[in-house]
């Protein structure tokens, strides 16, 4: 018999609830659920899920609170699916550990394509030494070759820059997750660096112009506006 995943769903509307557990028991997953902040630590500490769908407009207390508090001791995926739709709280929730955000509405497929990615992603994080890059990424033609440090495009160098190359490595390192613009900016130019996006914009617009086909409509790379940038999942 498969081993099923543990999706816990923080959610306190019942008709959301309920179209959770619909969808994710007909997807094999295992669901359990909580309608409370408080609830919600209870069970994430005893139950230890696979994954958390934590919504923000919690009864008792701001959703906010537990993702910063299961950040203090846990790498567990958190998704949030919340119907705050303002770029700050997309950033808010994302620079404090979030792994993915989901506005509301949504599509049943883009749904089950994150919690796939965010299991996906724990569990390649937990196999792989923190810190650690080797081997390839590989999306269609663009290849990161992390122990040669070089980016490929149909086979050929794209002859980037160290700092390029070092944004392009970060991004493939989180393959389909969102990573911020202040968190890339200190990642690459350190924690003293002003948070100021042009110089990062100016990189990714040489980047673009070095892998894609069509910059204005890149297959690789994309921005999330007002947010930051996502690298395409891998092969």
């Amino acid at each position: 018999m498969d081993i099923k995943d543990r999706v816990l769903v923080v959610e306190d509307d019942k008709s959301i609830r309920n179209f959770f557990r619909t969808i994710l028991e007909a997807n094999n997953y295992d669901v359990i659920m909580a309608n409370t902040g408080a609830e919600a630590y209870s069970m994430v500490t005893s139950q230890c899920p696979d994954l958390v769908i934590l919504d923000l407009g919690l009864p008792d207390m701001d959703g906010m609170k537990i993702l910063k508090s299961i950040r203090e001791w846990s790498a567990m995926p958190i998704l949030v699916v919340s119907a705050r739709t303002h770029e700050r709280d997309k950033v808010e929730a994302l620079d404090a550990g979030a792994d993915d955000y989901i506005t509301k509405p949504f599509g049943t497929s883009e749904l089950l394509a994150r919690i796939r990615t965010a299991i996906r992603h724990a569990r390649t994080a937990y196999l792989t030494p923190q810190g650690m890059q080797t081997g390839i990424f590989h999306s269609g033609g663009l290849t990161i070759d992390y122990d040669k440090h070089r980016v490929y495009v149909d086979g050929r160098d794209a002859n980037l820059t160290q700092n390029e190359y070092k944004l392009v490595s970060l991004l493939g390192k989180y393959a389909g997750k969102v990573l911020t613009y202040d968190y890339i900016i200190k990642e690459i130019w350190g924690p003293n660096m002003k948070n100021d996006n042009r110089i990062l914009r100016v990189n990714m617009a040489n980047i673009r112009r070095k892998i894609e086909k069509n910059p204005g409509k890149p297959e690789y790379i994309f921005t999330e506006v007002g947010v930051g940038y996502r690298i395409v999942d891998p092969d």
